[in-house]
């Protein structure tokens, strides 16, 4: 098990530095391919998001993080990730019901990536 989720991490790394967050990659992985609840998935996300920090350095090394925007975005997160959490793990949201909407939210963003233009 080691094994895969040093992969999960690999991957969702290179796949995060290049693309910004790498609990797309995570989430569905560890449901998959480790066999962890959705729930347990998610907290795994983003207890690792901390890490993500060495990529960020090097986007603002790069000249392409404004810290200013980071900022804003990083207390909404808190709020946000707080609120969504403590829905989230209550015992009426299962699984499947996050499964499902996650699903549809990565098939909305799929397609507004691949047809639409920005």
């Amino acid at each position: 098990m080691i094994t895969q989720l040093l992969l999960v991490g690999v991957i969702a790394g290179i796949i995060g530095g290049m693309y910004g967050g790498g609990g797309f990659v995570i989430v569905p992985a560890m449901t998959f391919l480790v066999g962890i609840s959705q729930k347990s998935a998610t907290g795994l996300s983003l207890g690792v998001q901390l890490f993500s920090i060495l990529g960020a350095v090097v986007y603002y090394r790069e000249g392409y993080l404004s810290i200013k925007y980071a900022i804003f975005v990083a207390v909404g997160m808190i709020l946000g990730n707080f609120l969504g959490a403590s829905l989230a793990t209550q015992s009426f949201v299962s699984d499947a019901f996050i499964k499902k909407t996650y699903g549809l939210f990565l098939l909305f963003a799929a397609v507004k990536y691949l047809f639409l233009r920005s």
